[in-house]
């Protein structure tokens, strides 16, 4: 059967072996997903409704746990119905759609990262111009860059992919953009090299900015007080943190779907979908008990929860 003229739907093949325990693996994620929502919009709405929070770096934080809800909301939605569905399939066009919504959400992840450590390095490298550089014109510059670039990048990795395919099976539970192109009529060349091009813009000058900016933090602090050193860290852990979990899953996503390595097909399905559990549930809970203004507004909302249900 030529399926080259006729594929408009694809079967999503990595649920075959969650088949057995797809009721288990629903309420996990169901429960996933609740606490990334409910943990996310805490933080957000947080920083939202406290004005002294409306600063440079508290935005960039609630902007990171936008885009977290931006991610998860292109993939959980359909992973949760697929484990209630007898077939697991998914439009040509849907499944581009969804590709591009996790591709721009990992790619904007890096750029508002990036964006962060610029935060922290000017803040601690040069605090007497802090308010002249980072000035909320600036920042609203930033975050258009952050989103916009990303999407306009592999909006054109999209485009290049979309055309007629030979092949129906995506040996995955959602879509990626380099399995789509596996299944596509014909040679792949253009599509692949733009691929490792988009890559290396989302990732290497991000990456090599962020390790620019602590090295001059760390620099800056090696040359002040234990208590210039210890507040320093305080600021600059938790993105620390996320940047290094978030780098990792990610890493491990892009060599195991380019390069196919001999990893088990199980481990490595676990493995390509720990970007959408650990970060978006990370971020939150990182950013709201190690910074203190933070943390002392969320405790100050759950205490006045609790005052107002005493009351009742």
């Amino acid at each position: 059967m030529d399926y080259s003229t006729n594929i408009t739907y694809l079967f999503l093949e990595g649920h075959v072996e969650l088949e057995k325990y797809r009721y288990f693996y629903f309420v996990i994620t169901f429960t996933v997903y609740t606490l990334i929502l409910c943990c996310n919009a805490v933080v957000i709405s947080v920083i939202y409704t406290n004005k002294p929070l409306h600063e440079p770096m508290y935005i960039f934080i609630a902007a990171l746990l936008c885009n977290s809800l931006f991610g998860t909301a292109a993939f959980y939605p359909k992973v949760l119905s697929d484990f209630l569905s007898e077939k697991q399939i998914i439009s040509h066009g849907a499944c581009l759609f969804q590709a591009f919504c996790l591709y721009t959400y990992a790619a904007a992840e890096f750029a508002l990262l990036s964006a962060m450590a610029y935060d922290r390095y000017v803040s601690i490298c040069k605090p007497l111009q802090y308010a002249t550089l980072v000035k909320m014109s600036t920042v609203k510059k930033i975050l258009f860059f952050c989103w916009f670039v990303p999407s306009c990048e592999i909006g054109i990795s999209i485009i290049l992919t979309y055309r007629q395919l030979c092949k129906f099976k995506l040996n995955r539970v959602y879509c990626s953009n380099y399995t789509i192109a596996k299944l596509s009529c014909g040679d792949t060349t253009v599509m692949n090299t733009y691929g490792l091009f988009a890559l290396a813009i989302a990732v290497v000058p991000p990456m090599t900015f962020i390790f620019y900016s602590y090295v001059r933090i760390i620099y800056v602090c090696l040359k002040n007080s234990k208590d210039f050193r210890r507040k320093a860290l305080q600021t600059c852990f938790p993105h620390l943190c996320i940047l290094t979990t978030f780098s990792c899953t990610a890493c491990f996503e892009v060599i195991n779907s380019r390069f196919e390595g001999n990893v088990p097909h199980i481990f490595a399905m676990i493995m390509s979908v720990e970007n959408m559990v650990i970060s978006p549930l990370l971020n939150p809970i990182v950013y709201g008990l190690k910074l203190q203004e933070i943390s002392k507004r969320i405790k100050r909302l759950i205490w006045k929860r609790k005052m107002h249900i005493f009351a009742d």
